[in-house]
C-alpha cells in the first residue's frame, strides 16, 4: 500500500498547536477541505506523535499550507533536521497567531486556524477535522510546495 499511495500528489502542510506555553508542529500531507457551511477541513494525525496528544489536549490547531520554497521547514517539523540540544522544532521559524493562538508559520501561501469540530479513529492515525474560526492566504501568483513519490516536484508551466 505504501508504495502505491506514495504516487498521489500532495500538498505539504504543517500542523501546528499551542497551549501559549508549548508549541508543537508536525508535517502533515493528508489534508482535506469538508465543507464550507460549516467550514470544515480535516488532518491525519499519528497517534503517538506529540503534536497529536497536545491538539487533543488544546482543542485547537492551524495548518499551514508551504510554498516550493519551503522545503527546509518540511524537514524541520517532520523531524528530518538535526536541531540544536534543547530546540523544538519551531528553531527559526518565524510565526504569528490569528484566533485560537495556534502557530501559523510565516510565509506559507495559506493557513486555517481552527478548533476541534470533531476526532474520528482511522487505524494508527486520528482524523481531526476542525472548524475554521479564520483563515488567510498570499495574493496571487503562489507555488505550492507537493510530494510525489517520495520527493518534493515542482509545477512547471505550460505557457
Amino acid at each position: 500500500m505504501r508504495r502505491t499511495m506514495r504516487l498521489w500528489s500532495c500538498g505539504v502542510t504543517v500542523v501546528t498547536t499551542s497551549n501559549g506555553e508549548v508549541r508543537q508542529g508536525m508535517t502533515a500531507s493528508s489534508f482535506t477541505s469538508i465543507s464550507l457551511e460549516p467550514p470544515l477541513i480535516l488532518v491525519c494525525l499519528h497517534k503517538q506523535a506529540g503534536t497529536t496528544q497536545h491538539t487533543q489536549a488544546n482543542g485547537l490547531f492551524a495548518v499551514s499550507i508551504l510554498s516550493a520554497d519551503q522545503e527546509t521547514l518540511s524537514a524541520q517539523f517532520a523531524g528530518y533536521t538535526k536541531l540544536p540540544e534543547g530546540a523544538d522544532r519551531f528553531y527559526n521559524v518565524n510565526t504569528f497567531t490569528a484566533e485560537t493562538g495556534a502557530p501559523i508559520l510565516e510565509g506559507c501561501i495559506g493557513w486555517f486556524d481552527c478548533r476541534i469540530y470533531s476526532i474520528q479513529e482511522g487505524g494508527t492515525h486520528l482524523i481531526v477535522v476542525g472548524e475554521v474560526v479564520a483563515t488567510g492566504r498570499q495574493d496571487d501568483p503562489v507555488i505550492p510546495l507537493v510530494h510525489h513519490n517520495r520527493a518534493y516536484r515542482r509545477f512547471v508551466s505550460r505557457d
